[in-house]
């Protein structure tokens, strides 16, 4: 065991660099995936039938297939493809297919906005009926009711759900290690032990790394939940 390998400061240097690009990439992807579920969410319980296919089968497919296979997908096959890259130079978006960090970006943010997606849409449908009644008697349209009644309610229901897809996604940065000249902490540790020789050290430290980060999101959301669905707990006399 070689631990003090880690410690040096070129090494250190570079888990800094693979925390930073893996904070970055979980928390820009949660923030576009939220965005983008919300939008699908409500396609999905909408009343327009050809879009709640498009969307069903988008998260479908999303939830179907290996995030792996779509990080490869979008940073190897868009960039084969002679239409894009004709215009990957000068045209935007298509300059950005380029740049590692926005595939590996735009892989996330789709695929946690599949898994959200239906979450949300599921916490919408369930909905107490009696909540939505309510509403209406007060005169509240389709609109007010979806807006101050159904998404507070559902958003709040989501969380114990939503908290375990950001821990999932927090791990499935890892995999942005597959992309060329991307430092993440799984790529940082690679990079150690393809230098040092030292596997064990080497992901070990980026196990507790993750591990560290995985213990203050399960704490943040725990917090959250009980300050926000302090509502649902059994009442004590």
């Amino acid at each position: 065991m070689n631990f003090a390998v880690l410690f040096e400061a070129q090494n250190l240097a570079l888990f800094g660099t693979g925390i930073l690009t893996t904070l970055t990439l979980l928390l820009a992807s949660l923030v576009i995936g939220a965005v983008l579920a919300l939008v699908f969410a409500l396609l999905l319980t909408g009343p327009w039938a050809p879009l709640r296919w498009l969307v069903g089968a988008y998260t479908y497919v999303i939830r179907g297939t290996p995030l792996l296979i779509q990080v490869y997908l979008i940073y190897y096959g868009l960039g084969q493809l002679e239409w894009i890259q004709a215009r990957w130079d000068s045209v935007w978006p298509w300059t950005h297919f380029k740049d590692p960090f926005f595939c590996a970006l735009l892989a996330f943010a789709l695929n946690t906005a599949g898994y959200t997606a239906e979450m949300l849409a599921g916490a919408i449908r369930e909905t107490s009926a009696g909540e939505i009644e309510a509403a209406q008697a007060y005169g509240m349209s389709r609109f007010q009711v979806m807006l101050r009644i159904v998404l507070p309610s559902a958003l709040r229901r989501t969380l114990p759900a939503y908290s375990n897809e950001v821990v999932m996604m927090l791990h499935a940065t890892s995999l942005a290690s597959a992309v060329p000249s991307l430092v993440d902490v799984t790529a940082a540790a690679g990079s150690i032990y393809a230098t040092y020789y030292l596997p064990f050290e080497a992901y070990l430290a980026a196990a507790a790394i993750y591990l560290v980060a995985s213990f203050c999101l399960i704490g943040l959301f725990k917090v959250s939940e009980r300050h926000l669905l302090a509502y649902l707990a059994p009442q004590t006399h």
